[in-house]
Parts: C-alpha cells; sequence; structure tokens
C-alpha cells in the first residue's frame, strides 16, 4: 500500500467528518473550520519531522530541524492563501539530545514562527528511541476564500513559484547553495495570499513531494488531466528528476484562469507557466506528451500493509 492508497482508505473510513463547522477534511494542505456567524474560516493542518526520515543528526544543525518542522505547516497555510496565527509542537526527544540541542531547535522554530506573525501556544514532551516532532499550525482565511486543491479548471494554466530540485540536491550533496535551501526552506506565505486576492487562483498546493505526484494530487482532487508541456525552473545544479521527485522544495503549485497573467516576478520570486490543466482521466498527467507516474517521496512505498 502507497500513501495514496493509504489517504484514500482512510478518507473511506472517515466519511460523515464534515458538518459541526468541519467544512474541508480529509485530502487537502490544510482542514477547514468554520465557527459558527464567524467571518473568518480556521486552517488547521499537521506534519511530522522524524529523525533519519526528514533530517540526521549527524548533519542537520539543531536550529535547521526547528526550522523545517516550523516551515513544513506554515508551508500549509501558504498553499491555502491564509495568514498563520499559532503552532502547537509535540516534541520526542531521543537520548542522545540534550539541553543545547533542545535550546537550538527551539531557537530555529521560533525564528521563523514570529517572522510569520504566529506565536508558539503550547504542546507537549516525550521521550522516544529517535527524536519525533509533530508541528500542529492554525491560521485564519476570509470565510470561503481559501485555495483548494479542488477548484482547477479545463483550460487553467499551471504555474510554479521559485526553483524545483533545489532541497533534493542539498539534501544529496550537503554542500552549498543547495544545502542552505534544504536546510532552511521559505514558506510562501505572501505569494499564497497574493494568489487569493489579486490573482485568483482557482487551485494550488504546495510542493513538498515533488511535482509529479503533488500535481497528480491536484489534478486528481480537480477532476481533470494535467499537461506539462513547458521546461520546468529548475535549480541550478539540479536534475530534471530532482526537479520532478525531489521534493520539501515548500514552493507553490497553483492554477489561474485562461487569460490572467502574473507578473514574471513577485516580489523577487520568479513564477513560471509549466502546462495546462484539460478534461480527460482524473489524476493523469503528461510531461511533453508522455504519461509522468506519481513519483517523488512515499513513506508507505516499502510497507506491507
Amino acid at each position: 500500500m502507497n500513501e495514496l492508497e493509504a489517504v484514500e482508505r482512510i478518507r473511506s473510513l472517515a466519511a460523515g467528518a464534515h458538518g459541526k463547522g468541519v467544512k474541508l477534511g480529509i485530502g487537502d494542505d490544510c482542514a477547514i473550520y468554520q465557527s459558527p456567524g464567524a467571518r473568518e474560516d480556521l486552517l488547521l493542518t499537521t506534519d511530522m519531522v522524524i529523525e533519519d526520515i526528514h533530517f540526521r543528526a549527524t548533519t542537520h544543525p539543531p536550529d535547521a530541524v526547528g526550522w523545517r518542522a516550523a516551515a513544513r505547516a506554515l508551508s500549509d497555510i501558504a498553499a491555502m492563501g491564509g495568514a498563520p496565527r499559532f503552532v502547537l509542537v509535540s516534541l520526542a526527544l531521543a537520548g542522545w539530545t540534550d539541553r543545547r540541542w533542545l535550546d537550538k531547535f527551539y531557537g530555529g522554530l521560533l525564528r521563523l514562527v514570529r517572522r510569520s506573525g504566529a506565536v508558539l501556544a503550547g504542546g507537549d514532551l516525550g521521550h522516544a528511541g529517535c527524536v519525533y516532532c509533530d508541528m500542529v499550525a492554525g491560521g485564519v482565511v476570509p470565510h470561503g476564500t481559501a485555495l483548494r486543491r479542488d477548484g482547477a479548471r479545463a483550460g487553467d494554466s499551471i504555474w510554479v513559484s521559485g526553483e524545483l530540485g533545489g532541497s533534493a540536491l542539498g539534501f544529496e550533496t550537503g554542500h552549498g547553495a543547495a544545502w542552505r535551501r534544504h536546510l532552511y526552506p521559505e514558506p510562501r506565505l505572501e505569494l499564497g495570499r497574493y494568489l487569493r486576492t489579486r490573482l485568483k487562483a482557482t487551485a494550488a498546493m504546495d510542493l513538498s513531494d515533488g511535482i509529479s505526484i503533488d500535481l497528480h494530487r491536484l489534478a486528481k482532487a480537480s477532476g481533470l488531466k494535467a499537461r506539462l508541456d513547458r521546461p520546468l525552473p529548475v535549480a541550478r545544479g539540479a536534475t530534471l528528476d530532482h526537479a520532478l521527485n525531489g521534493g520539501e522544495d515548500y514552493e507553490l503549485l497553483f492554477t489561474l484562469p485562461p487569460g490572467v497573467e502574473p507578473p514574471a516576478r513577485s516580489k523577487g520570486l520568479p513564477l513560471t507557466r509549466v502546462g495546462t490543466m484539460e478534461k480527460g482521466k482524473a489524476g493523469v498527467v503528461e510531461f511533453f506528451g508522455r504519461p509522468l507516474a506519481p513519483g517523488g517521496y512515499d513513506h508507505l512505498r516499502h510497507t506491507k500493509a
């Protein structure tokens, strides 16, 4: 069973979870909750950071581990065009950690959280055989305006921000600008709000696992086929495979209505058109005329479940 199959299985088990204020549940970057009479919707997301999966104790500085934990969750808020408000952190410490590691972990985490305008509102501490962090982030968006994965329409153009493959290259090489890009990713919060308010994006999500699988997810949610027929903005030194399947770039993947042409850069960040959404089998992605299988990182690829 792969991750996509597991999500669908869990979604079917949790059928009927909507209602009681839950406007959007399993399958998007955030859940959406609306309190009766509220003008804003609450965005809720959770992300894990696990030793030897997302970082290595021997190579990743503790402040970078904390920063990356925050970035993963805040990127989900960015993908829906929201503004972060708070985070909750559950952290299991391993036997090799000490007070210095803990201080630096929270130092990196809080630096990014505070810069985003959010606060650390609580969490939990425990002990385990490896370091494990579960990060919850809450944000807000004006009622009914959140960017979702299921809003793309046939004829919409497909865009990405920034450059792809840099984080995967950095994780592979462990040095240079790509390594720093991997250690300290930037959640595109300002861009997400720009897509929602100014460009009127029809769908969006963050690129956490690689465009090959993330575009498949967006296309499937929207009931459409995606055609990639323009060059991807590959980071310097990275390969096409890094860009397609590397993951952890935390750039934004989004669709725009026909005729909407964004600037080449938004606050210095490149915006690149890479394809078009079309009618066809939901979730199919073509890359220059050939089927592109959903690759990228899959936590469950090697499980027997």
